[in-house]
């Protein structure tokens, strides 16, 4: 018999679960589906938690904010200084440009 004939309780379509075999007792039975089914109704809930656009943004924002911190700060803490004066004299030529392309517009 393979694996996948229905013999045994985890199956070929149950990741990380071995294999056992599957209880001869009805009551048995009833108890294995109905813990299979609260675990797929959790795993339904999360998915359905994760997909939400709320959800999604706010992992988003943190991630962001997560970078920035990542990008403006050293591991200890410190301010990236290098870093933080490339991005203000950068700002300052974009801030220059703008106005001198305006003055001439």
């Amino acid at each position: 018999m393979s694996a996948d004939d229905g013999t045994t309780a985890g199956g070929a379509g149950a990741p990380g679960r071995a294999a056992a075999p599957l209880p001869s007792d009805p009551a048995a039975i009833e108890a294995l589906i109905a813990q299979r089914r609260a675990e797929l109704a959790s795993t339904i809930d999360e998915l359905v938690v994760r997909a939400h656009p709320r959800e999604i943004a706010r992992r988003s924002a943190a991630d962001l904010r997560g970078r920035a911190q990542a990008f403006a700060r050293t591991d200890d803490g410190q301010w990236r200084t290098e870093r933080l004066a490339a991005v203000t004299v950068a700002a300052v030529a974009l801030l220059g440009a703008l106005l001198l392309r305006r003055r001439r517009g």
